[in-house]
């Protein structure tokens, strides 16, 4: 199991933010968000949002800290990229 973050660069809601994704399924990554305690609403057609207070904790759980344009290349690559003109998968 591969998980990818990016840094808490994204700011919003007077916090800044990361995002989670998956380079296998959105199976893989709905699992690991669980496992952390990710509500489902935190989940934005192909990522995670993560505030920058967890960014850690998912590091610790096994999410490897990537770039965000890699991680933009990763998921494309996979089939996993989800643009806003696209619906996104069923939770």
């Amino acid at each position: 199991m591969t998980l990818y973050i990016d840094p808490p660069n994204w700011p919003g809601h007077g916090r800044f933010w990361s995002h989670l994704v998956s380079d296998v399924s959105f199976d893989e990554l709905h699992a690991f968000a669980a496992s952390m305690g990710c509500p489902p609403r935190a989940f934005e057609r192909d990522h995670y949002d993560i505030p920058d207070a967890r960014y850690e904790d998912a590091v610790r759980a096994g999410a490897q800290q990537i770039g965000s344009k890699e991680l933009v290349r990763r998921i494309t690559e996979a089939g996993l990229r989800r643009p806003k003109h696209r619906p996104a998968p069923r939770v």
